[in-house]
């Protein structure tokens, strides 16, 4: 959705923009998501990503988050250049491991510009890799590699249902203008398993994760500071997915969001639905940001607690994307008992995001 509409155009490629303002395409009501092209990358559109949160356990019982992230974006930087160097398309990854017993995130990241084969993101399906950095899907299955400095990973997700399609038939608005939205799919619910290294330790895990793959062209809107995502995997086989963009004064902007029941059944909620309450805030020592890290979510008829995994989940990717943000795993409860567990997103906490 929501999220990473980061700024990705670096200011240190600016000199070598001679061309027109690059002509974006815009989102259309209507258009239908085609499968599988529409898994792969959309290079005419400003940004994309394709993003799988999780939770795993270890063969002790131990619980993980984990999230990788793959951004593309386009420059409209020396678009008309026959230079193999120019920098039209550049690629992003993130990638987190949450552990409660560590006290915070490990974390990585990645940026480069796309080609020789060295960095790519298929337009045919999703495919997309910077170096060592890997995240494909062949038949029914995503596979995700990372090779980041303090641990690695090595995950496989076995999709059981189909894509669930955000908003109207895959067009997720974001604000009252009808331009202000995205193309937005999930694939909650994938079977996940394979390992995570630490150090010289190899850890079998399992457990269930969540994609999203999105794509725009739009900046967003100024009256905006940031915004609150939650994607859901729900004991009952079902999903859910919520967010509010904040305005400046932190009130709710725009809200939307869909759940899915186990038979696959679908809802979406309208912007009046939709009501995030901070419950509990927590201070980074690092940042000195503070950040509502639980929380009462209503959606309908649903009401939810939000508490997260551990409250240290500040991911620092100014290193890429330019950005400070808290991401990570969270349970979800409703009348005492946890109903579900997925991934909280928080952006626009200190500055506002220019994008």
């Amino acid at each position: 959705m929501h999220r990473r509409q980061f700024l990705l155009t670096p200011l240190a490629f600016a000199p070598l923009c001679a061309d027109a303002a690059p002509d974006f395409p815009r989102i259309e009501a209507g258009v239908p998501l085609v499968f599988p092209r529409d898994h792969g990358s959309h290079p005419a559109f400003r940004t994309e990503w394709w993003y799988i949160t999780g939770w795993v356990t270890d063969a002790s019982g131990r619980d993980f988050g984990v999230q990788i992230t793959f951004f593309r974006s386009r420059t409209g930087i020396a678009e008309t250049s026959t230079s193999r160097f120019a920098p039209t398309q550049l690629l992003f990854a993130h990638a987190a491991i949450a552990q409660p017993w560590y006290g915070r995130l490990r974390h990585d990241q990645r940026v480069t510009r796309a080609g020789w084969g060295l960095a790519e993101a298929s337009e045919a399906d999703t495919d997309v890799h910077i170096g060592n950095w890997s995240l494909a899907r062949v038949g029914d299955r995503y596979r995700a590699t990372i090779d980041a400095r303090e641990f690695s990973l090595d995950l496989v997700c076995l999709v059981k249902n189909p894509p669930l399609l955000q908003g109207d038939r895959g067009v997720s608005r974001k604000g009252p203008r009808p331009e202000q939205a995205s193309y937005y799919y999930s694939r909650p619910q994938l079977v996940t398993t394979g390992g995570i290294s630490i150090g010289n330790q190899r850890l079998d895990v399992h457990g269930t994760a969540w994609l999203d793959h999105e794509w725009s062209s739009e900046y967003l809107a100024p009256e905006a500071r940031g915004w609150d995502w939650l994607g859901i995997n729900l004991d009952d086989g079902g999903a859910l997915m919520l967010f509010r963009i904040r305005a400046h004064d932190g009130n709710a902007y725009w809200a939307g969001g869909t759940w899915r029941n186990a038979a696959g059944t679908t809802r979406n909620f309208a912007p009046n639905e939709v009501v995030f309450e901070p419950r509990r805030q927590w201070q980074s020592p690092r940042s000195g940001l503070t950040y509502p890290v639980a929380f009462r979510v209503r959606a309908g008829d649903l009401d939810l607690t939000i508490e997260p995994l551990l409250d240290d989940q500040e991911l620092d990717a100014r290193g890429s994307v330019g950005t400070i943000y808290w991401e990570g795993a969270i349970r979800a409860g409703a009348a005492g008992s946890v109903i579900g567990r997925g991934y909280l997103e928080l952006t626009g906490y200190g500055t506002p995001l220019r994008i």
